[in-house]
């Protein structure tokens, strides 16, 4: 009989505290969200954030499924057919979509731009998603050199809405929800590839449990910091399918810990699963990828010089020609003497005319 309590008195004490952490993320969740509503309301219930004086108010305009506030109507139609086509995508992807029209804010001013955050955001960074406030804050791409593309900016972000909303009170890890952003965002490039080549010959891959502190990182290691998060997604869906996936969201949204939810989608716990991934990591990216991304960077240059030099060539040609062209025209034997008296000009070479 004792053995007997043993054993069931364990999982009702677990039970008991799941249940205690999930009560106190909701008290604390929604006080968070009771203090941001009841800071500006409007009869709505939508958060107002005026822009800094002499900034011009974006215009608020209602699609299907999303509220736009931009300054620049140009960037309306494109920036709605991508966030529904990404809609799409990620229903598919994970099962789940947004019940709610999120709030998409471009902005072309900076001051305007911290002030939507209301907190602490990297000076690298180039949008911003509020899961809290249902919405999503970008620099404009035409005001800001932030090197991506509209397109980018908006599956990214509103990837960690939807997977905010998957997991409910909880949260993914951010290598998790950063990865999952640059998968379906598509954002990986030569220069993803090149990062993660040096920083495994250099020894600076970053355990995935401290990229929860990305927004703390350098831009360079923030760079490495994502390209693992998106390999490390895409590792867990080429090896173990979406439906792990899924039920890794699923796990976490039940208040699940994230070794747990790892071990319920891929059999392997956080330890298990970080080892696998290092193996994955050193077997795809070393010196000899690393030499491979240089050289064909130095080849691409060299490519450029030539064709710089052939067309500075063809250039300097076509002007010499000219230039020939142009003295055929003219003559250059001169005989300087009475302009107005041809006939009498006088010339030692002649003395016949004496």
């Amino acid at each position: 009989m004792a053995m007997v309590a043993i054993i069931t008195k364990q999982p009702c004490n677990t039970m008991v505290f799941n249940y205690l952490k999930f009560v106190f993320r909701v008290v604390i969740k929604s006080l968070v969200l009771w203090l941001i509503l009841v800071g500006c309301p409007t009869a709505r219930g939508k958060v107002v954030i005026n822009p800094p004086q002499g900034v011009k108010h974006p215009e608020r305009v209602e699609r299907t499924n999303f509220v736009f506030y931009v300054n620049n109507p140009r960037y309306l139609e494109p920036a709605d057919s991508i966030l529904n086509s990404v809609r799409i995508r990620l229903k598919a992807m994970l099962r789940d979509t947004l019940p709610y029209k999120a709030s998409v804010y471009i902005v072309e001013d900076l001051d305007y731009f911290r002030r939507l955050l209301r907190g602490h955001f990297p000076d690298w960074g180039a949008a911003v998603a509020l899961p809290e406030r249902k919405m999503i804050v970008i620099k404009s791409p035409e005001k800001f050199n932030i090197g991506k593309s509209l397109k980018e900016l908006l599956a990214h972000e509103y990837t960690h809405l939807v997977v905010a909303h998957k997991t409910g009170f909880y949260s993914a890890p951010r290598w998790f929800d950063e990865g999952m952003a640059m998968l379906v965002s598509t954002e990986w490039s030569w220069s993803d590839n090149l990062a993660m080549s040096k920083a495994a010959v250099f020894g600076d891959f970053i355990p995935l449990r401290n990229i929860q502190k990305l927004n703390r990182f350098s831009q360079s290691k923030a760079h490495v910091a994502y390209a693992q998060s998106y390999l490390a997604v895409k590792y867990v869906f080429d090896e173990y399918g979406a439906n792990a996936v899924n039920i890794f969201l699923d796990e976490l949204a039940r208040g699940t810990s994230v070794d747990d939810a790892l071990v319920a989608s891929t059999g392997s716990n956080y330890r298990e699963f970080e080892d696998e991934y290092q193996q994955y990591l050193n077997s795809h990216y070393n010196l000899v990828t690393l030499f491979s991304d240089t050289m064909y960077f130095w080849l691409a240059l060299a490519v450029i010089v030539v064709i710089g030099a052939f067309l500075q060539f063809r250039k300097r040609r076509k002007y010499y020609k000219k230039w020939d062209e142009h003295e055929k025209l003219q003559s250059t034997d001169f005989d300087y003497g009475d302009s107005s008296h041809p006939e009498k000009i006088d010339d030692d070479d002649e003395p016949w005319r004496a």
